[in-house]
Formats: structure tokens, sequence, C-alpha cells
């Protein structure tokens, strides 16, 4: 006679098995909806279409009508359901949860959360060898991808930075890893003595250099390879961090602040325009698997305006302007303290 299995353990096991959201991932990853769509249902007439083999896509998409993705017909060849029909192209979800795409590569991290608990860095790193963001301004395969997730103004109450600094005595600005330069764009917009740099990753490079020019701005603004990590163009007035110092642990944050300071030099500032990550979502659960995907993609933290100017004083910065701190982004101005502005950017933190 079987042993029932107690409710409990059924339960925590369901929650804990990680084959439906392979398995899903999977199918929108090879396509699976959208080649049924166009007529192909029996399984080796998927398989060729998807590049796989037979044999174990039959048995993929046996598993796939157990869990309501597909449905067997009277052919023995497959339908989408209702259900399944959310991972066509454009239909809803079969870009997000493709593996081989940006959101999906990002959270192909999560399930080695446990490197993240051991080691205090991002779990994306310790899978993939470099760091998310590295990792897919890297790559030319995800350029496309960047350039429908990237934002076309500003978020995070970016306006704030144009609305509320004093940039009146200010020639020349560099974002320090500013995304596709959307920043730059609003600033140069309402400030026309402005000249602007952005320093980003490769394909974030291509795509900002593409916005200058549709804002006809290409005369005043450019965008350079380059890495925070690294060195820095010199000698403008402003560098301007928004956002950047949230994807990282307080040792490389601190290293990106010093190496901002060195372009500095003894007559230019940073405005550091942080933001918190970890933001108070009306659902605790939400709000829980927020900060678990987030600190397995990236190896930030939540940090309060506190925080921030914690990681300034570690820097040997000085502040010296502050505007409004909110719940979600902080301002300051900061200035190297004399004999920081060339220090070593990658001493001891």
């Amino acid at each position: 006679m079987a042993t029932e299995i107690p409710p409990q353990v059924r339960d925590l096991l369901k929650k804990a098995d990680l084959l439906p959201p392979t398995a899903i991932r999977i199918a929108a990853t090879l396509r699976i909806a959208d080649h049924i769509a166009d007529g192909v249902r029996d399984p080796a007439g998927i398989a060729e279409r998807a590049g796989a083999q037979r044999v174990p896509m039959e048995r993929l998409l046996r598993y796939l009508a157990t869990i309501d993705v597909l449905c067997e017909n009277d052919d023995g060849g497959y339908d989408v359901t209702g259900t399944g029909a959310l991972l066509r192209s454009g239909a809803g979800l079969r870009e997000a949860l493709d593996i081989d795409g940006l959101m999906g590569r990002g959270e192909s991290a999560t399930p080695f959360l446990l490197h993240t608990l051991r080691t205090g860095k991002s779990a994306y790193a310790g899978v993939h060898g470099r760091e998310y963001w590295e990792d897919v301004n890297a790559e030319p395969v995800f350029r496309e991808q960047l350039k429908a997730l990237g934002h076309s103004g500003l978020a995070w109450e970016g306006e704030r930075i144009v609305k509320e600094y004093p940039w009146s005595g200010v020639g020349h600005v560099v974002d320090v890893g500013g995304n596709k330069g959307q920043l730059l764009v609003a600033l140069l917009s309402e400030f026309s003595h402005l000249r602007g740099t952005l320093v980003e990753l490769p394909n974030l490079v291509e795509l900002a250099t593409e916005d200058f020019a549709r804002a006809g701005l290409q005369d005043r603004c450019t965008a350079v390879v380059g890495d925070f990590f690294a060195e820095l163009p010199a000698g403008a007035d402003v560098y301007v961090l928004s956002g950047v110092l949230a994807d990282w642990d307080d040792e490389d944050a601190v290293r990106i602040l010093r190496r901002c300071a060195e372009a500095c030099g003894t007559r230019g500032r940073i405005l550091l325009a942080d933001i918190d990550l970890v933001l108070d979502m009306p659902d605790p659960a939400d709000q829980a698997a927020a900060e678990l995907r987030t600190m397995a993609t990236v190896p930030g933290i939540g940090r309060d305006v506190d925080g921030v100017k914690e990681l300034a004083g570690r820097a040997g910065l000085d502040i010296t302007w502050e505007g409004e701190a909110s719940a979600i982004r902080s301002l300051l101005e900061l200035t190297p303290r004399t004999g920081t502005a060339q220090a070593a950017p990658d001493g001891g933190a």
C-alpha cells in the first residue's frame, strides 16, 4: 500500500520544484508557441523548427501539456492553450522569459543565490564570470534589446537633477555610467551653454550616439567607451553619478567615487545622485522577492542618504552642496579633500 504524502510535504515540494519555470522558459526561448501558431504542431516538426532534438522535444511537449501551456490534439500534435498563447512573440511574456534574452539572462542567476549568501557578491558574476551590466553591454546581440528596454526619458526622479542643481556655472559635464545618455539629453536641451560627455560600455555608447544625433545635440555631446573602474576623462567641471552606486557593494562604490575624484583634479566636482533600490512595495511578498532578485543580479545594496554620505567620506570627499533627499533619490555635490584628488583609486576602501 502506497504511503500517502502529507499535504505540507507535497506543498513544499511543489514550491521547490524547478521544472515548471525551467520548462516554460525553454518554451519561450525556443519559440514553441510561435511554431505552433505557424501551423507546425507535430513534435518532429517543432523540434526541427526550434533547432532541437526530437526525443527531448517530445518529452518537453508532453510535460508542457500537463501544466496547461499546451494541449494534445486528435492528430497526435499540440495546440497552444490560453496560457501558452502568452508565450507568442509580441503577445506578452515570451521576450521576458527568453533564457537567451536580456531579462532572462539576468534572472538566470536566481537559482544560484547561495553564492551571494556565502560571498556577498552577485550570483550573476559567479555564474557568468562578469557582472550583469558589463556582460550585456559587451555582447552585440543585446544591443537592440537594450534599446527597447531603456527609458526614453528620465526615471527614478531623474528630473530633479536637471531642476535642482545649479547648472548655470557649469561648462562641461561628464555623465559616468549614464545608460543611453537620457540625462545628458535632458540637461543639454534645458541649458544651451552646457557640453556633455557620456562614459559607458560599448552597446550603450552606440545607442547614446544615435540618441544625441536624433536630439540635435551631436555638436555639444559625445559618448565614449569607458569604465568607471578605470581612468575617466579628466578636466570636466562636474562628474555625474546617477543611480550608479546602487548597483555596487561598498568596496566597489568607493573605488568608483575615487576614480571620479581622480578625474576631478582640484577644480572639478562630483554630483552624486544615487537611488535607493530597496523601495517600500505594498505587498511584502513582492518586496522580499524584488530584493532577492536584485541581489542575485547586481552586487549593490539599498542605501539611504546617510549610507551614501558614509561612502563619500570613505572616498575622501567632502559635501559642498546637498539637495533634499527623498525616499528614492539623494543629491549631493562632492569635492575631493586636499591631497585626495590624486589618491590611488584601488587603495584600501
